[in-house]
């Protein structure tokens, strides 16, 4: 956005998000300045998340706390046109923005990349129906006191307008930087199981949303197929689960090559023969829109997706792949088989297919220009109240 005439600064935390502690280079206290492409980070203090739990509320809390208080203070000589809250779970991260907003006297655009509550009970977090029902209740207040609210899937529009009353909503779908729709000129290390079979990626988190079970049933449907290989690439809480449990079963057709850094991804996704995301069988993942999907749509290679709902319908769509229900272990065992009987000229149009519908809608530099747009419209609106 600095080239376009914005002047940007960040108020977050400390890293510590897969792996549940604070990273190297930076202490869990105190706060911290830096810069990031010039762009003024600031950091307060977070309790790190460690595996979930307790210590998941916690780590969501002192954020709360912290980014409101010491955030406020960190930023207390500066003015601001318009606060914006990318807001994937938890969606409490906004308390802060609204608390600075209101100090401010700015305007808070809100973009909702989660639904809560509905998201804690479906990962099982929380199903105490009398503290979900607060969090609700917290929702709608933040919902409400909100200038704008984005969605990033046009079918979050229905559950969101139920508790935001009057506050505006727009469809402001996620993309992803354009180097993933390019040729990749960085060499990256070698995986196992990817280039040397017919690969399927599965790239990103890796936790109890994503139902990845059904990889595991799926590649124990295919073992009789020995160039044919699943390789599971990233980090959760459900990976450790996959491991052991491809152990138990003796499967010599999944990979666990861990984390790499996110400019080595369309180096891998490129590489492989298709893509692969899944989700849970839950309500809410039918209107929920992975943002991996344009990612893997900007690749332009084949598709796999195990899910129900907004992101499947994008992929059928753009006739960038194949669909399957969500949990369907023997569709997806099927639609791996699908694609692997094409010819690689199919293959290549089918990714062609999914290239050409991210440069239509989800085009990275267009949807920032959207974004800056977005920023003045709200900031005149404010103005003229």
């Amino acid at each position: 956005m600095q080239n376009r005439g914005v002047e940007l600064e960040i108020l977050t935390g400390k890293p510590n998000y897969p792996e549940g502690k604070v990273y190297d280079g930076y202490r869990s206290m105190g706060c911290q300045k830096g810069q990031y492409k010039g762009i003024v980070v600031n950091r307060v203090p977070i309790f790190p998340r460690g595996r979930g739990g307790i210590r998941l509320a916690i780590n969501y809390f002192s954020f709360v706390f912290f980014g409101a208080f010491l955030g406020a203070w960190l930023v207390r000589k500066k003015n601001f046109d318009v606060i914006f809250v990318s807001a994937p779970s938890p969606i409490l991260q906004a308390i802060p923005a609204l608390f600075i907003g209101w100090l401010k006297g700015c305007p808070v655009v809100l973009w909702v990349q989660d639904l809560w509550p509905e998201s804690l009970s479906a990962t099982g977090y929380v199903n105490n129906p009398a503290a979900l029902k607060l969090v609700e209740y917290v929702v709608r207040l933040i919902y409400r006191h909100t200038d704008l609210i984005l969605i990033a899937s046009a079918a979050f529009e229905k559950p969101v307008q139920a508790l935001a009353g009057g506050t505006e909503i727009r469809y402001y779908p996620n993309s992803v930087d354009d180097s993933f729709a390019k040729p990749s000129d960085l060499t990256p290390p070698t995986v196992i199981g990817l280039e040397e079979r017919f690969s399927i990626l599965f790239a990103g988190n890796i936790g109890t949303a994503q139902g990845v079970e059904v990889i595991i049933e799926a590649a124990s449907l295919l073992t009789e197929y020995k160039d044919i290989s699943f390789v599971v690439m990233g980090d959760g809480s459900a990976r450790e689960w996959m491991v052991q449990e491809a152990e138990r079963r003796g499967l010599s057709n999944i990979f666990f090559p861990g984390r790499f850094p996110v400019e080595l991804m369309p180096s891998f996704m490129q590489k492989a023969s298709a893509l692969l995301v899944t989700l849970a069988d839950r309500p809410i993942f039918a209107v929920t829109v992975p943002n991996k999907i344009q990612a893997y749509l900007a690749a332009g290679r084949p598709i796999i997706a195990c899910l129900n709902g907004e992101g499947a319908r994008i992929v059928a769509e753009a006739r960038a792949g194949v669909t399957v229900h969500a949990e369907d272990a023997n569709g997806l065992a099927e639609a791996v088989l699908y694609l692997y009987r094409k010819t690689a000229a199919e293959l290549e149009q089918v990714g062609r297919n999914g290239r050409e519908y991210y440069k239509r809608n989800f085009e990275h530099e267009s949807l920032v220009d959207q974004l800056v747009m977005i920023m003045h419209s709200v900031q005149k609106t404010r103005g003229a109240v």
